[in-house]
């Protein structure tokens, strides 16, 4: 506890921290909460009635009696609010969304080419709408829309400073919340692809680096609660964050320089990560179609195991300066990270080659999330604002 929280801040702080614990658990009783959070019975009495008057917690029967009376079982109400996202592609338009459960109750991808045009925003807004529709999500339980972009998105501002795949700059929230009738924020798409990760796949509470092989490369940097949240940002857990840079553009991997003097990047500079290792070097080859380009490639065509074997080399040299600059766990995702299972036990000793230190690649694994994963997390994200209001 700080110095100087006064009573109102304590009183804030234990109701989340009471909502959160029963959130955690199938049920639980208030002498359970009393415990495992040491707040005194009376306090959990208080903010356990105020969090069933505001219908986010419920009775939910008894619990097994332990030799004295049966202590009320209490559950969190998982339906109380709903959070859909979007994933805005050059091509595709993703939808998910998910209640306080977290899980993801409905995800459908559906062919939209982007247009900078009044039009297609509309459009989106009236697909959003009938993706509403056909799942009944009740409208008034809608907390908001997380839309995830391919591009630097600055959240202060809530503004899409700029998207080279998208080929699009400066453009507002307000564009893309014109024909949506909820509160909307935009999110970078890796960003968004990593809160799924944290959230979802039950991995040990640690640092994390993510990243993101699409068409072009990004990623994202979560670290524990030992680590402050960015202003502007909740923290993506009760005990996670993710770092943010102080101008909103940190994990930009696909600008770090593994060739000095190589390709050039879309960026201007020679030798980017992103001008080896986006999908599109894979992707081109089979006309945009990147299960295809794995599909050859297992049925013998050589040439397609040679570009492969030299994308895996170069990602590696991204992948062990990763793990140098951050000493923690990198996750591959991306629509190449969906591709990557078969693969990753020969990457890890491609990685483990580089690794100077003890152990060897293990520290590096493929996304468990491959499905609408930036949608899901920018849903996830609306949902985690909620909670943290609690």
């Amino acid at each position: 506890m700080r110095r100087g929280t006064n009573s109102l801040e304590v009183k804030k702080l234990n109701r989340n921290r009471i909502f959160r614990y029963v959130h955690s658990q199938s049920e639980t009783s208030m002498p359970d909460i009393s415990a495992a959070l040491d707040i005194s019975g009376p306090t959990v009495l208080t903010i356990v009635k105020e969090l069933k008057s505001a219908g986010v917690v419920e009775e939910v029967g008894e619990l097994k009696s332990t030799g004295g009376r049966k202590a009320k079982a209490i559950a969190s109400v998982r339906d109380v609010r709903y959070a859909v996202g979007m994933d805005i592609t050059e091509n595709h338009v993703g939808f998910v969304y998910t209640d306080l459960g977290r899980k993801a109750l409905k995800h459908e991808r559906i062919r939209k080419h982007f247009r900078n045009e009044e039009s297609y925003f509309r459009e989106i807004g009236e697909l959003l709408g009938e993706f509403v529709a056909r799942n009944r999500i009740p409208e008034e339980k809608i907390e908001g829309v997380g839309i995830a972009l391919p591009g630097i998105v600055d959240r202060q501002k809530n503004i899409l400073n700029g998207s080279h795949v998208l080929g699009i700059h400066e453009v507002s929230w307000e564009k893309w919340a014109a024909h949506i009738p909820y509160p909307c924020e935009l999110l970078n798409d890796a960003n968004a692809a990593a809160i799924t990760e944290d959230v979802c796949c039950k991995r040990p509470e640690s640092n994390l680096v993510y990243l993101s092989l699409s068409n072009s490369v990004g990623g994202a940097v979560i670290f524990a609660d030992e680590m402050k949240s960015n202003e502007g940002i909740p923290a993506i857990t009760d005990n996670t964050t993710m770092y943010m840079g102080n101008n909103w553009r940190s994990g930009e991997f696909g600008h770090m320089v593994i060739h000095p003097e190589g390709k050039t990047c879309y960026c201007g500079k020679k030798g980017c990560l992103d001008a080896y290792c986006s999908a599109l070097n894979l992707a081109e080859l089979e006309d945009g179609n990147l299960r295809a380009f794995f599909d050859k490639m297992e049925s013998g065509k050589e040439e397609y195991r040679q570009i492969w074997d030299e994308y895996l080399g170069n990602l590696a040299i991204a992948v062990d300066n990763l793990r140098m600059c951050f000493d923690c766990e990198v996750v591959l995702g991306g629509y190449v990270g969906n591709y990557m299972k078969p693969y990753i036990g020969r990457f890890q000793s491609l990685a483990a080659e580089k690794n100077i230190f003890s152990g060897g690649g293990d520290y590096v694994r493929v996304c468990q999330c491959r499905e609408e994963a930036s949608a899901y997390g920018a849903a996830l994200y609306q949902i985690e604002k909620y909670i943290s209001k609690i």
